[in-house]
């Protein structure tokens, strides 16, 4: 399927598919909108892709709610404890520092990690992402608790410009499809092989279930990124 074949799937409240490329992870993601998630979203990432189910947001919404990255904080502990100055050095193995930031739990979950508690989660996060500029601050204070399940990323300031993470990647498709820029992704794992699950088996999964799979590549074309 086309770029645009996927961005209006994205917008239509459906699951998609996002390649990173063989320079980063090598891995192929499963994605949805945040706003539109809900428990069977969760279901089928567990199911059918079973990596670790997370939340990215923008930038800009971090930074009004004062969110900084996992790293950074982690860092700033080895000024108490010098082994999370250690824990910190150096970079991952695909090249940068990862996006992670806290976890959260919505405040009327349970656990926090069952399907529904999860998907509740997600779309009130994605209320305060799209109120950020109105309500959204008060309702993240009030409204939720740390640490939880959803772990947050926070996408780069200038996304495609400055990072090629999932995180990004996937922020920037909701710019395109005009949505509300939170987005639930999943790594795609391989029970077999127990890695990642490969492209070319992905790219079954996808066909077979008439999702559409849009690489890295496109996506730095369409940005025109260098």
């Amino acid at each position: 399927m086309s770029l645009n074949e996927t961005i209006a799937t994205l917008k239509a409240g459906k699951i998609v598919m996002v390649y990173d490329g063989k320079g980063r992870e090598n891995e192929v993601d499963m994605v949805i909108a945040a706003e539109f998630t809900r428990p069977e979203h969760i279901s089928s990432m567990r199911n059918d892709a079973g990596g670790l189910v997370c939340l990215a947001i923008t930038h800009e919404v971090a930074t009004k709610l004062g969110l900084a990255y996992m790293h950074d904080m982690i860092a700033s502990f080895g000024k108490v404890n010098p082994i999370f100055s250690k824990l910190t050095e150096g970079r991952a193995a695909y090249g940068d520092k990862p996006s992670f930031s806290i976890s959260i739990n919505h405040r009327d979950t349970f656990t926090g990690i069952t399907d529904t508690d999860r998907a509740l989660t997600i779309t009130k996060m994605a209320s305060v992402c799209k109120n950020i500029e109105t309500t959204g601050v008060e309702e993240f204070s009030k409204g939720f608790r740390a640490p939880g399940h959803v772990p947050l990323l926070i996408a780069s300031k200038h996304l495609l410009q400055e990072r090629m993470g999932h995180t990004e990647l996937c922020v920037y498709m909701a710019k395109l499809a005009n949505i509300t820029p939170a987005i639930v992704m999943c790594e795609m794992m391989d029970s077999g092989t127990h890695k990642s699950l490969s492209l070319e088996a992905a790219s079954k999964y996808a066909g077979k279930h008439g999702i559409p799979l849009v690489d890295a590549g496109e996506l730095k074309a369409h940005a025109k990124v260098a």
